[in-house]
């Protein structure tokens, strides 16, 4: 039979229980407002039942309690993961495109249509007046506001894209954070569980640093039991965490690191990138693939944002090798149309890496040829000429195919109206004489690097140089002719056949025509004064698809979030209830020790001699 005090025995396995349960009740009522707990419950079983050889057989042996759990659904995890790394990258896009739509803000004295327009009045100030040099002045200050324009939105442009890159670096730098804590999270889990205990608080914060991982770059995150050496669990697992398709950041205790590396001016991918854009390597020196279409979250639309060029990037092939002996000629043909085209050009004018073959090499300059090739000129000193020899036929590139419209993209656009636009008003009044009938100059011109001098007439025009004529202009260096800002009569107004023959105002009526012509200056189908709204319809297309999306996962990431907490979160009223419960049930365990105690005080004391 049962031993005389096998009911205490069962009372205080119920009493451990019910105090078990009510602890953590307090523990959950705690942290109710505390971010990623989850909520705890006591695991109980019935004890084994013990034999007692007596006709009933077997007697109830209590409660056992086997663990505090944390409610917990990997299935809602997931999904709540998944959808923070596309909001992430979204919310992103939207700022910065944000702002990009405010520095292009039209607005009625120093946005695009307002100078265009100012510029077009002068123009028929000009026609009506001509002989008038304050016209011209006038004219030729509303040419400087326009040029002003664009070095402005040039500057903005380049700060926004030093912003976005400073960002990048500061991603980094939080990957590299939460992995380093989640390989030491990971070693005290496994210290803990080596005992057979969950280490609750710590899987909650270990979730908590993989929530905020998932919104930078997309994770995926593997447990997987650990064995002893007779095959029988350890009660350790390991748990590995990968980011950026598949690339390994954690594996249990150990971690890997990124770095960034500044591209120096000889490294640059787009004629307008700031020096020091990082690239993203591992600290091993293997390439984290930055541009790789499996990333997503805030660091891909963060990458995209700083070099997105709308899939208009330099790629060919190798039809030609010269070898010298410092340097090495390589002659790629290309058959896009942007490539063919000086105005579209995005190439680094001082030199960069090129990818021949799966190889990397630098150039420190190139040419475009008449016959649509380009000639680049690869330093040996830099680049391994053995490698590059069977290059012949193979396929190479310059940065990569960015399927989104990024700073680079606003950039080349403005770059190609700017260089169209001037060409056209150049080659107009270059054909006119100046008010002395002398022959006139350029209008427009560009700034050399170094601040001092401009580009004369022939070098935006000497395309068989080089091939790369008005190239040199960019949105940042144009400007006017410095003689036409001394002496406004050096405009080429006039047109004459000869000395005798001479049209007071032809060349800007020409002008005049070309503004309003589509026929004779267009730029994506629109006329001269369409660019800005050509860029707005871009820039608004993006803000909009990346605000919209931003709504569709923020009400997600809302929705995915309650389903989560109505599984893993405090509900004060469901503990206050359990409360009582675990109150009642830690009241009738001591009431039974109670009553046993006088059953023992009989049994003992007033029981037998």
């Amino acid at each position: 039979m049962a031993s005389t005090f096998f009911g205490l025995t069962i009372a205080s396995s119920g009493l451990r229980a019910a105090n078990a349960a009510l602890n953590t009740t307090g523990n959950n009522i705690s942290n109710v407002d505390t971010i990623g707990y989850s909520r705890q419950t006591v695991q109980t079983e019935a004890a084994s039942a013990l034999r007692v050889f007596a006709k009933y057989g077997c007697a109830g042996a209590g409660v056992n309690t086997l663990a505090i759990e944390r409610i917990r659904d990997v299935f809602y995890d997931n999904k709540y993961r998944d959808n923070e790394t596309k909001l992430g990258e979204q919310d992103v896009k939207a700022y910065y495109m944000r702002m990009v739509e405010k520095y292009m803000d039209d607005d009625s004295v120093t946005g695009f249509k307002s100078i265009f327009d100012r510029m077009s009045t002068s123009l028929q100030d000009i026609a009506d007046n001509g002989s008038s040099t304050a016209t011209k002045r006038q004219f030729l200050s509303s040419v400087q506001s326009l040029t002003d324009y664009f070095n402005n939105m040039y500057g903005n442009l380049q700060n926004l894209q030093a912003d976005v890159n400073d960002e990048i670096k500061i991603r980094v730098d939080e990957i590299n954070s939460i992995a380093q804590e989640l390989a030491t999270v990971n070693k005290q889990i496994n210290v803990i569980e080596l005992t057979g205990t969950t280490a609750n608080e710590l899987r909650d914060k270990r979730d908590v640093l993989l929530d905020r991982l998932s919104g930078i770059v997309d994770i995926q995150v593997t447990e997987l039991p650990l064995y002893d050496q007779a095959g029988n669990p350890s009660g350790a697992n390991r748990c590995i965490v990968k980011i950026a398709g598949g690339q390994l950041l954690v594996d249990s205790d150990d971690y890997n690191q990124l770095m960034c590396v500044a591209r120096t001016s000889g490294e640059k991918v787009n004629q307008t990138d700031i020096d020091g854009l990082y690239d993203i390597y591992w600290t091993n020196g293997v390439d984290f693939g930055m541009y790789n279409a499996s990333m997503t979250g805030e660091l891909k639309g963060l990458i995209q944002m700083r070099d997105g060029n709308n899939g208009e990037y330099f790629n060919g092939k190798v039809e030609g090798l010269y070898y010298n002996v410092e340097t090495t000629k390589v002659i790629i043909s290309t058959t896009a149309d942007y490539l063919s085209n000086m105005s579209k050009c995005k190439l680094s004018d001082t030199g960069g890496k090129i990818n021949i073959g799966n190889q990397i090499y630098y150039y420190t300059d190139w040419t475009y040829n008449a016959d649509g090739t380009y000639t680049f000129t690869i330093d040996n000193k830099k680049s391994d000429q053995a490698l590059i020899n069977g290059k012949q036929g193979s396929e190479a590139s310059i940065g990569d195919d960015i399927r989104y419209m990024g700073v680079p993209y606003y950039m080349a656009q403005m770059n190609e109206w700017i260089r169209d636009f001037a060409k056209a008003l150049n080659n107009i009044f270059t054909e006119g004489v100046t008010a002395d009938n002398k022959d006139a100059g350029i209008l427009f011109t560009a700034n050399y690097a170094t601040g001092t001098g401009q580009y004369t007439e022939g070098e935006l025009n000497d395309s068989r140089r080089n091939g790369k004529g008005y190239y040199y202009m960019t949105a940042g260096n144009v400007s006017i002719l410095s003689e036409l800002d001394k002496d406004p009569s050096k405009l080429g107004t006039k047109f004459s056949k000869d000395p005798t023959e001479v049209e007071e105002c032809e060349q800007v009526k020409k002008v005049i025509s070309l503004l309003t012509d589509i026929n004779q200056f267009s730029f994506r189908g629109r006329d001269a004064g369409g660019f800005l709204e050509c860029i707005l319809s871009d820039v608004m297309l993006n803000t909009e698809n990346a605000e919209v999306l931003y709504s569709t996962y923020l009400s997600l990431e809302t929705s995915i979030d309650n389903q989560r907490i109505s599984i893993s979160g405090v509900d004060e009223d469901e503990e206050a209830i359990n409360l009582v419960k675990y109150q009642n049930s830690y009241t009738l365990a001591s009431k039974m020790i109670s009553t046993l105690t006088e059953i023992y005080d009989r049994l003992i004391l007033q029981t037998g001699v």
